[in-house]
């Protein structure tokens, strides 16, 4: 089996990155390159459909890419700790520069500390700026100037329109990843691709209930690649699979087609379900038909394993701002107002610091299951970032990593 992933990143870069992932068998590459990094989500969405998986060469096109809401498919980028850190600072040494006294952009202070640790180098003079996606440009070549005039011997930034500017005014090292890090960022890619293509496969069978016959609705399942039986008298069978699901509602975010039947329906009620056989996909239908009947008369639910119900769109009575539109949040993620109100405690607490299952268990006091149970309602609503895993210190399952948005 090949799998085509696009490589996203400055001209100088991608052609290396792509050429490490091209050493993988069966892995063919899309080489997408750009001029400035806020180019990077109008190349993920001008070439989505023909990948199956994205790796960008640095958190930062893939945090663009991420706030743009252009990732439908699995995504990775390489990280510049580890590895990458480790051989520009001996390239750096090599040189003759002062490794103990630089401004360095992008990657966190602890990981410099635990970088410069292993290597026994000195980081009291080390002057970092961890990447937020709020943080420009222009914000990043800020700080490298004034880290510069407090006596930073050198600027190392992992961002090329930065590097392009400071490379004219003091010393500048652009960090470029290493071989190492690339096939590790690309290990992660392909196991998410993998995951993804057995997802895909799952069966997805939707329950339809319109008040007046099937009208439109077998023009709208064709395109979901589906089949339109009769289940009931008023109720309709639609047959796919996740793939084409996930596609058409913008990755269980919303449903249009929803929109279009109410304006021939005065009632269009619609339950999914996604199983590993058809059974559970037919149960669960039943239990997202049951939910979209009590929210209201023209509504959309996808039920999956663990409980997890979420609505897809519904045509409610427009919220008021603020804790209305949290009320919309939480009747769409199956959570109560109260819970995510405690949730975005927790993440103004914890700032720009990823957090795992068991600390938002600890703040909420709730057991690891359920607060895992959360957060993948969460992450299915756009609401929670995966990061990456963290192992747990024990036997059991690693933990992993998210950022909440909500």
């Amino acid at each position: 089996m090949t799998i085509e992933i696009g490589v996203v990143g400055p001209h100088d870069l991608v052609d290396d990155v792509a050429a490490t992932c091209e050493e993988q068998p069966g892995v063919t590459v899309r080489r997408l390159h750009y001029d400035h990094e806020s180019q990077a989500p109008a190349l993920v969405e001008a070439h989505g459909a023909h990948v199956q998986a994205w790796l960008f060469t640095g958190v930062v096109p893939y945090t663009l890419a991420r706030r743009a809401n252009v990732l439908h498919r699995p995504a990775a980028f390489v990280d510049y700790t580890g590895a990458t850190l480790l051989q520009a600072t001996v390239r750096l040494l090599r040189d003759g520069h002062d490794v103990a006294r630089i401004s360095i952009d992008t990657v966190t202070g602890a990981d410099v500390a635990a970088t410069f640790g292993e290597a026994g180098l000195p980081v009291d003079q080390v002057r970092c700026l961890p990447y937020r996606g709020q943080l420009s440009s222009d914000d990043v070549v800020a700080f490298h100037r004034r880290q510069h005039r407090a006596g930073a011997r050198v600027a190392v930034t992992c961002i090329s329109s930065v590097y392009e500017v400071l490379r004219h005014e003091m010393p500048a090292y652009r960090l470029a990843p290493s071989a190492h890090s690339v096939r590790t960022a690309l290990r992660q890619v392909l196991l998410h691709a993998d995951s993804q293509a057995q997802e895909d496969a799952q069966i997805a069978l939707g329950l339809a209930s319109l008040s007046d016959g099937d009208g439109g609705l077998l023009k709208e399942v064709a395109a979901l690649g589906a089949t339109l039986a009769r289940f009931a008298p008023d109720t309709y069978l639609i047959v796919t699979t996740r793939g084409p699901l996930h596609d058409a509602t913008a990755g269980f975010t919303t449903l249009p087609m929803l929109r279009r039947l109410a304006d021939r329906h005065e009632r269009v009620q619609i339950g999914f379900g996604l199983g590993r056989s058809a059974a559970e996909a037919e149960n669960l239908a039943r239990r997202a038909l049951s939910r979209a009947r009590r929210v209201g008369p023209t509504t959309a639910v996808l039920s999956l394993r663990g409980d997890t119900d979420i609505v897809l769109e519904t045509t409610m009575p427009p919220p008021q701002p603020a804790e209305a539109n949290l009320a919309v949040v939480a009747q769409r993620v199956g959570l109560s107002v109260p819970t995510l109100l405690r949730l975005r405690e927790v993440r103004a607490a914890a700032g720009e610091t990823p957090l795992t299952s068991r600390e938002v268990a600890e703040h909420l006091s709730v057991q690891q299951r359920t607060a895992r149970r959360m957060l993948h309602r969460l992450e299915l609503a756009g609401l929670a970032e995966r990061l990456g895993n963290l192992a747990s210190g024990t036997s059991g399952r690693p933990l992993t990593l998210y950022r909440l948005t909500l």
